[in-house]
C-alpha cells in the first residue's frame, strides 16, 4: 500500500459499506421529517439540519468512506483520528440536531408512543444515566487497546465495522443526555454535567500518554507484518498516542464551554419568565385600586 496522501484521501474512497447506506438512510429519514413538518407549517431550525447532516453525518461519512477508511487498519494514527471523530465529535453535532425530537413530531401517533415508551424504559434509563454512560465512556478505549480486541477488530472486517459503529453509539450515550436538546431520561443540571465533562479530561489524558510511553507496540503482529517501509508503527503509535491525548483535550474544553453557554442562556430564560410572573403578579396586585380610583 501507497503512503496516505491527500489524493489517496478521494481516490480510495468506498462507498459499498452498511454504514453508507446507514448514513444516507439517516439523512434521508432527517430531511423527510423536516419536510413533513414545512408541509404543515410547522418550522424547524435550518442550523439544526446543518449540524446534523454536515459535521454529524459528515464527519462519520468522511472518516469511514474515505481514503481514512482504507488506512484505518494500517496506521494507527489514522485509526486514532477515527476513534475521535466517531466518538467526540460526531456525537455532539447529532445531539444539537435533535433527531429524536423531530421524529417525536413527525412520527405517526403508534411509532411516536412506541418511540416514548423505549425513551421511558428501564433499559433507557439506566444506559442514559450520567454516571453510567461516563463508565462505558471512559473504560471502553482502556478494554480495546490493552486487550487482543484491538488487534481483532484488525483482523475481522465486521468486528472492525461492528468498532464503528460501538464508537458512535458511546460517544452519542455520552453526549446527548449533557447537551439537552433532545427529553432524554436521566438529565442532569447543568453544574453536574459541567463536572462530569471535566472529569473525563483526565481518562484521555492517562490513555493518551500511556499509548505514547508504551514500549509495546498495539496489535504488534498485525503491524510488523505489514511490511510498510514508509511508515515506523512505533513513531506512528507515538502519534496515535497524541492525537488521542490532544484531542480528548481539545474536544471537551469545547463541550464544557457549550454547556456553560447553555447553562448561561438557560439562567436567563429563568430569569425572564420569573420577571414576567412577578409582573403579572404586580398587575392582579394593582388592578382592584386602579379601577376603584
Amino acid at each position: 500500500m501507497p503512503p496516505l496522501t491527500v489524493e489517496a484521501l478521494f481516490t480510495a474512497a468506498r462507498i459499498d459499506s452498511w454504514l453508507a447506506f446507514g448514513l444516507l438512510l439517516a439523512a434521508a429519514l432527517y430531511l423527510y421529517g423536516t419536510h413533513r413538518l414545512r408541509l404543515r407549517g410547522d418550522k424547524w431550525p435550518v442550523s439544526r439540519t446543518i449540524v446534523f447532516l454536515g459535521p454529524g453525518l459528515g464527519t462519520i461519512g468522511f472518516v469511514t468512506l474515505s481514503g481514512f477508511g482504507a488506512y484505518d487498519t494500517t496506521l494507527i494514527s489514522v485509526h486514532m483520528v477515527q476513534h475521535m471523530a466517531l466518538s467526540m465529535v460526531a456525537p455532539i453535532f447529532l445531539a444539537l440536531g435533535a433527531p429524536v425530537t423531530l421524529a417525536l413530531r413527525t412520527l405517526p401517533l403508534r411509532l411516536r408512543r412506541m418511540l416514548m415508551a423505549v425513551l421511558h424504559s428501564r433499559v433507557a434509563r439506566v444506559l442514559a444515566f450520567p454516571l453510567v454512560s461516563f463508565g462505558i465512556f471512559v473504560a471502553n478505549p482502556f478494554v480495546l487497546y490493552f486487550s487482543s480486541l484491538y488487534e481483532l477488530t484488525l483482523r475481522n472486517e465486521f468486528v472492525h465495522e461492528l468498532m464503528h459503529a460501538h464508537f458512535i453509539a458511546t460517544g452519542c450515550l455520552f453526549f446527548w443526555p449533557l447537551l439537552g436538546r433532545d427529553p432524554l431520561p436521566g438529565r442532569w443540571p447543568y453544574p453536574a454535567r459541567a463536572l462530569l465533562m471535566v472529569l473525563s479530561v483526565p481518562f484521555h489524558t492517562v490513555l493518551g500518554l500511556t499509548i505514547m510511553q508504551s514500549t509495546t507496540l498495539l496489535a504488534a503482529d498485525w503491524y510488523t507484518n505489514l511490511g510498510l517501509s514508509w511508515v515506523d508503527p512505533v513513531a506512528d503509535q507515538v502519534t496515535a498516542g497524541g492525537i488521542l491525548w490532544a484531542g480528548g483535550e481539545l474536544v471537551s474544553v469545547t463541550m464544557l464551554a457549550v454547556l456553560v453557554y447553555q447553562w448561561i442562556q438557560q439562567s436567563r430564560r429563568e430569569a425572564a419568565r420569573i420577571d414576567r410572573q412577578l409582573d403579572r403578579e404586580e398587575e392582579a396586585a394593582t388592578a382592584p385600586l386602579g379601577s376603584a380610583v
